[in-house]
């Protein structure tokens, strides 16, 4: 959604900035995900140290993949970046709205 917003406002250079920014949302919220699910297979108490560690771990990582961005795309639209971040981190919400 946000690729396509970006791409509308800003062209492809856009587009792809806002797949970066995405991404920078994505990729370490499907680790934590990936580490909370194998964390709590585990008998004990581990769960809440898990999470805090876990959480730690995924703002470290979309910091660092922003800068990443910033250092193998120079030309990145930082506009679109943000739009992507910032679309992508709403999409949680729509989590809400399925009944499982």
């Amino acid at each position: 959604m946000s690729v396509l917003i970006a791409w509308a406002m800003f062209g492809p250079r856009g587009a792809l900035s806002a797949l970066c920014g995405g991404l920078a949302v994505v990729l370490p919220t499907l680790f934590f995900a990936w580490r909370l699910t194998l964390v709590a297979r585990r008998p004990g108490n581990a769960h809440v140290n898990a999470f805090l560690i876990g959480e730690f771990i995924k703002i470290a990582s979309a910091i660092g993949i922003l800068v990443l961005v910033r250092l193998l795309f120079p030309g990145a639209h930082w506009g679109a970046v943000v739009l992507g971040l910032i679309i992508t981190l709403q999409a949680n919400f729509l989590a809400l709205l399925v009944k499982p």
